[in-house]
């Protein structure tokens, strides 16, 4: 049971997880448009997001704890440059358009982590983009929306239009969504500097925010100019599931709460589109 854990611990710990729920976001896009399966897209923003993410969450530790790392922590460092060749791999056969899109969402994810802001412009010790007051959840909420909207349609050569505009806006609220039941639970963590939503506004109306984030969620998905019962049916539905979790999360949760279950939420959407289009 013991290595089971651990092999699960490595497996949320290394990123993995997260990145499939990238793709899964992904996947739908493609999915929506009516985009055959993109291998190559689909490869590079898996690996892509276990090096941005371990990037973000580890930077820090190798930089100051090199030598003396945490077995597990080197491991995931061997995985994470090996996903980083990978991503290179993938990365070489995509269109030149989407490299213009990549390198702007590269240029955030390591302004991200690495302290490059003067420090009269911070709120904190840290000099990134992470420990700017209140931004941090926004800058989150752009780049998957981007990366899981802009660049399967970019890659495909699809013509960018106003449902395209539309499903970028949901995917940066359904983001911003997901975000919540983490800034929640990390009140007891985050400094107060950090201005985060809870922080500034309490949970109870941090889960209003929630339930307005979802509506308009749903309302924009009945502007486009092509909506489809199935894709209704799963916007509403995982909507609804989103709402559950952020009503139910609070300042002490369960280890995987966060960081298992509400991150897997668009790993639920996806298969709920796939049984759906099934159907």
């Amino acid at each position: 049971m013991s290595r089971f854990k651990a092999l699960f611990n490595f497996y949320i710990n290394s990123s993995i997880h997260v990145a499939l729920s990238v793709c899964a976001l992904t996947w739908i896009t493609l999915l929506e448009f009516g985009i055959p399966w993109d291998t190559l897209l689909i490869g590079f923003i898996f690996f892509a997001s276990i090096t941005g993410y371990n990037f973000v969450k580890y930077f820090g530790l190798a930089r100051f704890h090199h030598r003396s790392l945490a077995h597990w922590l080197k491991v995931i460092q061997v995985f994470s440059l090996l996903s980083f060749l990978a991503m290179i791999y993938f990365g070489l056969k995509l269109k030149e358009m989407t490299w213009l899109y990549i390198v702007g969402f590269g240029i955030v994810t390591f302004l991200y982590a690495i302290p490059f802001l003067p420090r009269k412009f911070l709120f904190d010790h840290q000099q990134n983009l992470r420990n700017v007051g209140g931004v941090k959840v926004y800058i989150i909420g752009l780049t998957w929306a981007g990366v899981t909207v802009i660049l399967p349609l970019v890659n495909n050569d699809f013509q960018l239009n106003s449902d395209a505009l539309i499903t970028l806006v949901q995917r940066f609220l359904f983001v911003l969504a997901l975000m919540l039941p983490f800034e929640i639970r990390d009140l007891n963590y985050d400094s107060l500097k950090l201005a985060t939503i809870p922080q500034q506004i309490g949970i109870k109306n941090t889960k209003m925010v929630g339930v307005i984030l979802m509506l308009f969620f749903v309302i924009l998905e009945l502007f486009k100019a092509s909506v489809t019962c199935h894709f209704l049916t799963a916007v509403c539905f995982i909507a609804l599931v989103t709402l559950a979790f952020i009503w139910a999360s609070k300042k002490e949760q369960f280890e995987y709460y966060c960081s298992f279950w509400v991150e897997g939420i668009p790993v639920l959407w996806l298969a709920l589109v796939l049984l759906l289009e099934f159907f």
